[in-house]
């Protein structure tokens, strides 16, 4: 990330670049969400940090699709090479973005896990940061209120 006229910028993308984003403004402490559709999609959990959507912009959209996964939200995935970008809550005023989809280092650390009462039983979660039985985080998070 560098400074550019007092705002942080970041940009990053999909695996074969089919998919660019830049944000300008601060990025969200990552959350580790263990639910089912996070780990289905992934293979494992959702590291994401977020931006609000006003200083979010898709750079590229190339083969950006999205998948209606519950009437809560959709979720963002390059159909080409098949990279897990976004969850975008509907109603929600910022758009979660894959950690480690952003170009670099992004200067922020995970803040809490989530959904762990389903997370799957092959690993263990960290000490040391807090750990949310169901999705409700808010307190955790300011930066994307």
């Amino acid at each position: 990330m560098t400074e550019k006229h007092g705002t942080v910028s970041a940009t990053g993308g999909c695996l074969c670049g089919s998919v660019r984003y830049e944000i300008t403004g601060p990025l969200r402490p990552v959350v580790a969400c263990h639910c089912t559709q996070c780990r289905r999609q992934t293979g494992h959990y959702m590291a994401a940090t977020a931006a609000k959507r006003e200083d979010f912009r898709l750079v590229r959209e190339g083969d950006l699709r999205w998948y209606e996964a519950s009437d809560i939200a959709r979720r963002g995935f390059c159909a080409r090479c098949g990279s897990t970008l976004f969850w975008a809550g509907h109603g929600r005023p910022y758009i979660s973005i894959a950690a480690g989809s952003v170009d670099g280092a992004t200067g922020v650390k995970t803040e809490v896990h989530i959904h762990v009462a389903t997370k799957g039983d092959y690993y263990e979660i960290e000490g040391g940061v807090p750990q949310v039985e169901d999705g409700d985080f808010s307190g955790f998070v300011q930066a994307s209120g």
